[in-house]
């Protein structure tokens, strides 16, 4: 069966940025007949995201991320539907997802690495399943849970750094339905600030391109900062930390602002912000969704039932076309978008 399938054309290398033509689209073919235990899927959405960056280096820097191979097709998130299947847990038809999707239009899979989904869950909004009801969402509210320890009461101000992105949204969102009782959000574009603060709830934004973000900060958080969500780290994490009051928790999300440069993650902080960290006694803990798998299925059905209720407002950017993904990557690590990146593949 002929396919087409995007592999990585070229590495970018440690410090420089990521282009579309890092990828290639190429034609290729997959066997017509599968095996016990597999299942042929046809591709319907694949996800984008800024973790990506570090496996397009021959090391990731991390433990649990594989590097993408050159001439190889990359992989990610992704949802199918089941065109055959022999494998006990899935039929014709059924929607699957698995976080090791490659990025190619029909694949044979191993039916044991498949998740089935239930579209009813989502209204049948199928790609919300790689974001606000997938491992986005997931990382969003474990995140808040296990490292923010916001408690309703408490009187608590977040900051969410990256927060007109797939998890910065949603983190605000979720702080306040755990019960901060001020939300504010650090954003690079005017019309991402607005959208922040009229669709998403956020109580304020910083457009951080434009005048001076300490001394907004200080203005918008008075009590200083309880919970930073952080998505970004570098200059703005670090204006951040030094209005975090005492016994202040940091989830450490991501650090988008490093990840084109060969640094450790999660990157050291500078001296002088570091022993501010210490002496607040500020938690910064490096968090990873995967090690709370077990707490994966009741998480995912309370993002659910917060998007059916309307509690949780979800944005994406769709790219339709497995040959536009280089230049959804490229759009998503240039901060070019609102929500989570997804590319549909086919209908």
């Amino acid at each position: 069966m002929i396919i087409q399938r995007v592999v990585l054309n070229s590495r970018p290398g440690k410090n420089g940025v990521p282009v579309a033509e890092n990828f290639r689209l190429e034609q290729s073919t997959i066997s017509d007949t599968i095996q016990d235990g597999q299942v042929c899927v046809r591709t319907l959405y694949l996800s984008v995201d800024p973790y990506m960056r570090c496996r397009m280096n021959e090391d990731t820097g991390s433990d649990y991320l594989l590097p993408w191979q050159l001439s190889e097709v990359a992989d990610g998130g992704g949802i199918g539907v089941v065109e055959e299947s022999k494998h006990n847990n899935f039929a014709k038809g059924d929607f699957v997802t698995s976080f090791n999707w490659p990025w190619q239009t029909m694949a044979i899979l191993d039916g044991g690495l498949l998740q089935k989904l239930v579209p009813q869950l989502v209204d049948g909004r199928l790609s919300f399943f790689l974001g606000a009801a997938g491992i986005t969402g997931l990382t969003a509210l474990l995140g808040i849970k296990e490292k923010g320890h916001v408690s309703a009461g408490a009187n608590q101000t977040m900051v969410v750094s990256g927060a007109a992105g797939a998890c910065g949204s949603l983190a605000g969102q979720i702080g306040r339905l755990e019960g901060c009782t001020r939300v504010v959000g650090i954003a690079g574009t005017d019309e991402k600030c607005s959208i922040l603060i009229s669709e998403m709830g956020f109580d304020a934004a910083i457009n951080y391109k434009k005048g001076h973000v300490a001394e907004q900060l200080r203005e918008l958080c008075p009590g200083g900062v309880d919970v930073y969500f952080d998505n970004v780290g570098g200059d703005i994490s670090d204006t951040v930390i030094s209005q975090m009051n005492q016994n202040s928790h940091i989830v450490l999300c991501g650090q988008i602002s490093q990840y084109n440069k060969d640094v450790p993650y999660p990157p050291p902080l500078p001296p002088e912000v570091e022993k501010i960290q210490k002496e607040r006694n500020i938690t910064r803990e490096r968090f990873l969704v995967l090690n709370y798998m077990d707490k994966q299925e009741a998480s995912i059905l309370q993002l659910c039932q917060w998007i059916k209720e309307g509690k949780l407002k979800v944005r994406e950017t769709v790219v339709e076309g497995l040959e536009n993904i280089g230049a959804a990557f490229q759009s998503m690590m240039n901060g070019g978008n609102i929500g989570k990146q997804i590319v549909s593949v086919s209908k």
